[in-house]
């Protein structure tokens, strides 16, 4: 039965390697959001002159809104890789994000969502800017959905608090 189990067993280990080209994937898709956010950077400076204070700061939220989503990427990408693929050698490195050293899946989710939020009050302050242009709907929709997002993150790091407490506390009772 070993025989059988050994190697399955390794099998499934390796699986792990499948979700490499996945964040390859995302990089390449950082890469998109490098070249939209030069466009829009590029129609903000060559415009200057002609927008209004509205469009400038539309303009400057849609550049911070890709900013979040690119640190987004970053979290998911080398913070899903070293969690759930491969260790990251970088212990050399003096580039090493602070939040690496102690990253596991709770954290990862911790922090994406409270991305998600960043992100989501960034098209809401939006939303309020052209609310004259919007339908209520529109509006109380995004806002529905800004509360759904800041009530997950909420759930999400209250489970993961009550679990590392739990850990900690069968830790310390062996």
């Amino acid at each position: 039965m070993n025989r059988i189990i050994h190697p399955m067993e390794k099998l499934i280990f390796a699986s792990r390697w499948l979700q490499a080209p996945l964040y390859l994937g995302l990089i390449v898709a950082q890469g998109v959001y490098v070249y939209q956010f030069m466009l829009e950077l590029v129609h903000l400076v060559s415009q200057a002159g002609s927008l209004s204070e509205a469009e400038v700061m539309l303009i400057v939220l849609g550049l911070i809104d890709v900013v979040m989503i690119a640190n987004l990427l970053i979290m998911v990408i080398i913070g899903g890789y070293e969690t759930f693929v491969s260790r990251l050698d970088l212990e050399d490195n003096p580039d090493q994000p602070e939040w690496l050293s102690h990253v596991n899946a709770g954290v990862l989710k911790v922090k994406l969502a409270t991305a998600l939020i960043g992100i989501s009050s960034i098209h809401l302050l939006k939303t309020f800017i052209n609310a004259e242009q919007l339908a209520d709907r529109v509006i109380m929709a995004q806002i529905g959905i800004h509360l759904a997002f800041l009530f997950s993150a909420l759930a999400i790091a209250w489970t993961d608090r009550v679990m590392t407490n739990t850990l900690i506390a069968s830790k310390n009772s062996h």
